[in-house]
């Protein structure tokens, strides 16, 4: 009896392996892909949380400016610069996106503030460097035709002929700030508020 012998088995040239190894290749740069963008969402939040925090703490100087506006303050009745108080009586130069010049350059600051007033927070690691300006084109008593000045509404209705008295104007100021924060973080924040004339 004759026993019959196996086929040989047909020999594999190894595309299968190079498919495979192909595969992996393209599977692990999609995973360093995934990485590399995960590292990037992480760093852009970080940066926005950074500066969001900037914002907030933005607040400390708009607290400090009020208090001299108040009554009783060192500005309460400022009609001329101020340097002493980072005031200004007129509308300071802006860059194109309405950044006044001197928070942008020491020495343009050196003409209208004192780094000395500067607010820092050494363990936040938070300096903040403010200057207020008036939005007027010449120093002295705030008019209508030189400054920016908001009115308030007139108070409903008058019963006869006498006509309601004209609303009381309020000059407009201009509250401009630079916050450098850690990791060289900065934002530039500006806020407008009124006094009464």
């Amino acid at each position: 009896m004759k026993i019959p012998m196996p086929r040989a088995a047909k020999r594999q040239h190894g595309v299968v392996l190079l498919f495979c190894l192909v595969i992996l290749v393209i599977l692990l740069a999609g995973g360093v892909a995934v990485v590399r963008s995960m590292h990037t969402s992480l760093s852009t939040a970080g940066n926005l949380a950074f500066r969001r925090d900037l914002v907030n703490q933005g607040e400390r100087a708009v607290s400090a400016v009020l208090a001299k506006f108040a009554t009783s303050g060192t500005l309460a009745t400022a009609t001329t610069d101020v340097p002493a108080e980072n005031f200004k009586a007129t509308k300071l130069d802006t860059n194109a996106q309405g950044v006044p010049k001197a928070l942008l350059d020491d020495t343009a600051f050196g003409a209208v503030g004192k780094a000395s007033n500067d607010i820092t927070d050494a363990a936040a690691q938070v300096s903040i460097r403010y200057v207020i300006d008036r939005l007027c084109t010449s120093s002295g008593t705030a008019t209508s035709t030189g400054c920016v000045q908001s009115s308030a509404a007139p108070s409903g209705g008058t019963a006869g002929p006498v006509p309601p008295p004209p609303p009381p104007t309020a000059t407009v100021y201009r509250l401009s700030m630079r916050i450098s924060g850690p990791r060289d973080t900065q934002v530039f924040v500006q806020s407008t508020f009124t006094k009464p004339d």
